[in-house]
């Protein structure tokens, strides 16, 4: 199996990295991808993965961190995606307008100019997209749109932690995207400010269309919600899917694989 989207490259991963990766292959999970969100975890991303064969790295700014970024942060990016051959793509990148405590809503104009960079990046070095995004569908699809000169259009990328409705869903999948799901498929009821079951977006998006996803250390699946994502966990994410779509999870392990390869060309 492979976890396309997890952050052993944040500080709650700092002092165990090491025995989470061996448990992780341990248990069936075999690759690993390091998602950055600035600049300091898109280079511990690639720190990791150069460290270890099976670890691969996806550098970005998340669009949290778009108000947070030094003048030239483009040119600094572009010169991390360009350091090694272990890098995989460009993420997490995209819009978010929900309101978290700890952050609040960055600029919605800073967001898109700084996604907007960012697809132009990922033109310019030929690596597929990573996209965040939270109740900001309509305009991550009109900027993915207004861009698509831009997009490589075989292999655009995916989109991290699917959420929103069926009908945005099948744009996604209408553009090429990957759909990447994770632990919170096994949370009851539906997220703040969402109108469709997570499991109703499993049913819809065809198997050779889903990658499996940890978001390490968040979104930690039941039974283990309350204590700290692990890679290892893409697992109990794989057998959610299988349940929901009612199919053998050794199906749903080859496929997501099999479509985590393709994309990252891994």
């Amino acid at each position: 199996m492979i976890d396309v989207h997890c952050h052993l490259n944040f500080k709650s991963f700092a002092k165990d990295y090491d025995q989470v990766i061996k448990r992780a292959e341990k248990d069936g999970v075999k690759i690993i991808i390091n998602t950055g969100t600035s600049i300091e975890s898109s280079r511990r991303a690639v720190e990791l993965a150069e460290q270890y064969p099976n670890l691969y790295a996806i550098v970005g700014i998340h669009p949290h961190h778009a108000d947070k970024v030094g003048l030239n942060w483009d040119k600094e990016l572009e010169q991390i995606a360009r350091s090694s051959k272990k890098i995989v793509g460009i993420g997490e990148i995209g819009l978010d307008y929900y309101s978290y405590a700890s952050n609040g809503i960055v600029d919605a104009k800073l967001q898109k100019e700084i996604f907007q960079k960012q697809i132009e990046i990922a033109n310019k070095l030929n690596l597929p997209l990573q996209i965040h995004n939270r109740q900001a569908g309509n305009d991550i699809l009109e900027i993915l749109n207004s861009h698509w000169s831009m997009v490589n259009s075989q292999l655009p990328g995916m989109f991290h932690c699917m959420s929103g409705n069926v009908e945005f869903l099948k744009e996604v999948l209408n553009l090429g995207f990957y759909v990447g799901f994770d632990g919170n498929i096994t949370y009851e009821g539906i997220a703040k400010g969402e109108d469709t079951p997570l499991s109703e977006l499993v049913k819809q998006t065809p198997i050779d269309w889903i990658v499996t996803e940890t978001d390490a250390p968040y979104l930690t699946p039941e039974p283990h919600r309350g204590s700290r994502n692990m890679p290892s966990y893409a697992i109990i994410v794989a057998e959610n899917i299988a349940k929901i779509k009612g199919i053998s999870v050794e199906e749903v392990e080859a496929a997501t694989t099999r479509n985590a390869k393709a994309l990252f060309n891994i």
